[in-house]
């Protein structure tokens, strides 16, 4: 059998009409029997790039047995000129971190896949520190394992004091070497104690990793980058979920 965490995440590709723009990551949450796909806000949308996609594609398997078995699901990204997806601000100004419910009765009723719920996110700050021990779950360059559809698992260290707002952002930093393509990829810690009974997911969601964190006057040619990313604590995606959405007090 798969692990669990591997049945997450799925890989984002984002069109516009039928050209391809870009490729990301994503995972799914659920609550209250609601279904729901978390990435990075900039995946559906980014003015300064003039990045703005119509609709993303993601691959979803269909035989717990078979992982080679999956098939592509298309969600729009505007309904009748409105945006589908959610996004939040808090006084640091906007999050990057978009959700889209997705709809049950558009996938295939033998869909596979594992969700967080929020059960999984941290309940205590001080049950984390810097230094500890993290995994991004993604699509790092859309590189994964092709024949069977899974991601692969960068290993990460919280960089900076977790439950701070680094910069006066919701964020906090990880210490891992990333790529393009591995935006809106969950940020987790194993906790063996916390097993989700129901789908053997022992794992605290974090955060939602967003992008390299660097520093414009880095001389490029003396100076190696950082290798530090930003990641968005995961509390926002228990305040995008609520019915109606609010803004983040975090």
């Amino acid at each position: 059998m798969v692990e669990s965490l591997l049945l997450t995440s799925v890989p984002i590709a984002t069109y516009l009409g039928d050209r391809l723009l870009t490729r990301a990551t994503g995972f799914f949450f659920e609550r209250d029997a609601r279904l729901y796909l978390v990435t990075s806000r900039h995946v559906v949308v980014d003015a300064p790039s003039a990045h703005f996609p119509d609709r993303i594609d993601i691959t979803v398997h269909l035989d717990v047995r078979d992982m080679t078995s999956s098939i592509q699901h298309s969600i729009a990204l505007y309904r009748d000129g409105t945006s589908t997806w959610r996004q939040g601000s808090d006084s640091g100004g906007e999050i990057d971190v978009a959700v889209l419910e997705v709809d049950r009765a558009r996938l295939p009723t033998e869909t596979v896949f594992v969700a967080f719920s929020p059960e999984h996110l941290v309940r205590e700050l001080d049950e984390f520190a810097v230094g500890d021990p993290l995994l991004i779950v993604g699509f790092p360059l859309g590189f994964h394992d092709t024949r069977h559809h899974l991601p692969v698992v960068r290993h990460a260290i919280i960089a900076s004091a977790f439950g701070v707002r680094f910069q006066g952002q919701g964020c906090f930093l990880t210490d891992a070497r990333t790529h393009r393509g591995t935006s809106g990829a969950p940020v987790v810690a194993k906790r063996a104690a916390d097993v989700d009974t129901r789908q053997g997911l022992p794992f605290r969601l974090l955060g939602v990793h967003s992008s390299r964190f660097d520093i414009g006057t880095r001389d490029r040619e003396l100076d190696e980058s950082l290798g530090l990313n930003s990641a968005w604590y995961a509390d926002i995606v228990l305040t995008l979920t609520q019915d109606p959405p609010r803004k983040s007090s975090s």
